[in-house]
This record gives C-alpha cells, structure tokens and sequence, in this order.
C-alpha cells in the first residue's frame, strides 16, 4: 500500500466532502483506540475545526489514559483541534436503573454494552449539531463489512466514514506514518464496551489477520477447502458476516407494489 499517497487521498476527501456539505468541521469520539486515533489525525490534517470527545462510561484507566495521550499528542500538533470530556457514567447508570435491568436475562449485558455506544452517538449528534460538525466515523473494513463488528446506531450511527476501506492491518500502516503515540499502536484492540475489558479477538475468536484472510477469499472458497484454524477461521467469518447483514446491508424497505398506491 502506498501510505503516504492513501493519507493524502483521505486528507482531500475530507476536505472536499466537507466543503461541498457546506459543514465546519468534524467530531470525532476518542477511544485509546488505533481507528480512532488514525481518524482523527486525517481530519485534524484537513486544517478545518475538529472537536474530539472523551466520553467514558465506567472506563478503563489505560484506554482513558491512551486516549488523553493521543489528544494531547494531537493538541500539540494542530491549532484546529479542540476537545472536551463528556462523562456518561451517570447518565448511563441512570438509565440502568429506569429499564429495570433483569440479570437473569442471557441478552443483558450484550443490550447495555451496545447502550453505551448508543449513548456517545447520541453526545456526538449534540455536539455536531451545535457547530455544524460531521459526526465522522472511525470503523475499518473488517468491521464495517466484513464481520459487522460496530453497534448499529451506535459507532455506527455517522455521517461519513473516511477509513471504512481500509482494513485493520492498512490502519496500523497509517498509524506507523502518521506517528499515532507508541501506546495506541501497541494496544490490544477492544471495543470498550465491556466492564471485563475483554478484547476484539475474544469476542470474535479470531484475530484481524486472520479475519482480513478470510475476508479476501470468502466468496470463493469454503470451510470444507480447508483444514485446521484456516477452516476455523472461515467458518467464524462466515457465521459473523451471516448474522450481521442487519448492519452490513441498507435498512429494508417494504417497496410497495405500485397497483397498490394507484
């Protein structure tokens, strides 16, 4: 991949998308992750307004710490960046409290995980109406349509989404030219959403690698092609890519039958 050349062309594109929506800027929410931090340095590099947002709910130290690390790196580098702490902990707590959590439920934990993500969508919607800002998106290829590993209408909730083809290992390679703080580059990736701070590849059981290898050649070979973790890993893929099409695919829309509007 020619990164200097893809950085460039992302840089551009932020700027023209932003220019031909008559915008101001961007807001970005800033995770300690390596999407994030990547995202955020391409539209800081624009020159236009960027305000980027910590919002922890009940947070881990090092991913609140590998995020102020970056926004300070960031700060440090572009006079257009901005930023502010937004701490949803109450207001998600709060919220726990009014729908009655029934922890016997299997799908509890799953529905709040995905809240949290709900939550900050909704701050970055506030903030991006307040100034006129995109709520610019942070999710790569293999999330966004390979596995559907996002919250729908959460992470997934944006107005653009300038890294989406790229996958995992093309972010790393941004974030290697961009010089992303060494914390961020050498962090495990993990979502955030989870009080056991587990990560992407425990929920997925398989690792970005090994999802970008499938995710090349799913279309035209089979489990049954392969043995061992290769076979493992395609039959993961294939699972997650099936029960994801919710997310992957445009929402479905009941057409109806023009006979029937005449």
């Amino acid at each position: 991949m020619q990164t200097k050349e893809v950085i460039k062309y992302i840089v551009q594109w932020l700027d023209d998308y932003v220019n031909n929506a008559q915008m101001n800027g961007f807001v970005i929410g800033i995770s300690g992750g390596i999407d994030s931090a990547v995202t955020s340095t391409l539209a800081a590099m624009t020159g236009k307004p960027l305000l980027v947002l910590e919002m922890p709910i009940h947070q881990a130290q090092d991913q609140v710490t590998r995020g102020q690390e970056h926004i300070a790196w960031l700060k440090s580098k572009f006079d257009n960046v901005r930023d502010a702490k937004i701490d949803l902990t109450a207001t998600f707590d709060e919220l726990v409290k009014a729908v009655d959590v029934d922890e016997n439920d299997p799908e509890w934990e799953l529905s709040l995980a995905n809240t949290r993500a709900r939550l900050r969508m909704t701050t970055l919607y506030y903030f991006a109406g307040l100034h006129r800002y995109l709520v610019t998106g942070t999710g790569n290829k293999i999330e966004d349509f390979g596995v559907g590993f996002f919250t729908k209408y959460g992470d997934g909730g944006v107005d653009i989404s300038p890294i989406a083809d790229l996958l995992k290992s093309e972010v790393f390679a941004l974030a290697r030219e961009l010089n992303i703080v060494e914390s961020i580059q050498q962090a495990q990736p993990t979502d955030g959403l989870w009080a056991d701070e587990r990560t992407d590849e425990e929920q997925m059981g398989a690792t970005y690698d090994e999802l970008e290898w499938a995710q090349k050649i799913y279309k035209e070979k089979k489990p049954a092609d392969f043995t061992g973790r290769k076979r493992e890993v395609l039959e993961i893929f294939n699972r997650l890519n099936r029960a994801m099409q919710h997310k992957i695919k445009p929402i479905p829309v009941a057409e109806i039958p023009q006979e029937l509007k005449d």
